[in-house]
């Protein structure tokens, strides 16, 4: 598949890419440019190359290669499916797509087993219908496009933030104000590969608002909603305002809290039009147990 693209803002080549078409995940959009399918001038783009507003980019997709993910038979707990997309509430410790280490038992497994050849093929052979993500560790809602024309869609929703994603979680620390914005840009950390940082340098823009839901000795209750959608957002705002999510043993205190796997963060209500219909779905999934044990605890 060739798609063009005119360049709206100066940056790296795959920064500006992958803000441009977020239905491409950047690490796709780097494999892109590393094979020379991406071309301005009819001259092959380095990752690293400094791009101006007004160029003009040729992309050469490569169509689906076939899938060599086995399609494992994993319960799932769907929330709304149709021909164009399924929502699925994802439990706590279930990883989203195959990687290193998580060969298996992922929510992309699961899905292929479900929807068999019904999943979009554009973000790669590793993540077929995945149009965003939700940590390991985090639990709750997320959507997969069935078509390439759902997911192009879902992808545009995102991007114009009319995708609607909001959290809850449980911060370590008493939150002064009732509510509030987090507005700084999140990029990869200096000297860890595997964390995020707030950061200026090769970092995108990030936006969280909170408000509070209930207060707590020492802790609190917060609803968080995600104007844009960068890896690990959620958890890294809320540690870079001095209250980390409780459990998150990567940004916040390193002890694990006893009968807690990771951090007290649950993906509550999603909202998009639909592809097909035109129509506003919003879809709400109840608090799960491990975080309903946790509220009893607190206000005990």
């Amino acid at each position: 598949m060739t798609a063009t693209l005119t360049v709206t803002e100066s940056g790296r080549a795959d920064a500006v890419i992958a803000r441009a078409m977020p239905e491409l995940s950047r690490s796709f959009v780097q494999k892109l440019l590393e094979e020379g399918r991406v071309t301005c001038r009819g001259r092959p783009v380095k990752k690293s190359l400094r791009l101006s507003a007004g160029e003009e980019l040729t992309l050469l997709i490569p169509e689906p290669e076939e899938l060599s993910i086995a399609a494992e038979d994993i319960p799932l707990d769907i929330v709304y499916e149709d021909s164009d997309v399924i929502v699925v509430n994802k439990p706590k410790g279930m990883v989203v797509h195959p990687a290193p280490g998580h060969a298996d038992g992922t929510l992309v497994n699961a899905l292929m087993a479900h929807c068999g050849q019904s999943l979009s093929g554009i973000n790669g052979v590793l993540r077929p219908g995945i149009v965003h993500r939700i940590d390991k560790d985090t639990s709750g809602l997320i959507i997969a496009a069935k078509n390439d024309q759902a997911h192009k869609c879902l992808a545009e929703q995102l991007k114009s933030h009319t995708l609607s994603r909001t959290y809850e979680c449980v911060v370590i620390g008493n939150m002064r104000e009732d509510s509030g914005t987090v507005d700084a840009p999140i990029g990869r950390h200096p000297t860890d590969r595997k964390k995020q940082c707030v950061t200026e340098k090769n970092s995108r823009p990030a936006v969280t608002h909170w408000r509070v839901l209930e207060r707590f000795p020492g802790y609190t209750h917060l609803e968080c909603k995600l104007e844009t959608g960068r890896t690990h957002q959620i958890r890294v705002h809320m540690a870079s305002i001095g209250h980390p999510i409780l459990g998150d043993t990567v940004y916040g205190q390193k002890k694990p809290v006893p009968g807690l796997q990771g951090q007290c963060l649950h993906a509550r209500r999603l909202r998009f039009v639909h592809p097909g219909t035109g129509e506003e779905i919003e879809l709400e999934s109840e608090i799960p147990e491990y975080f309903a044990d946790i509220l009893k605890k607190l206000q005990k």
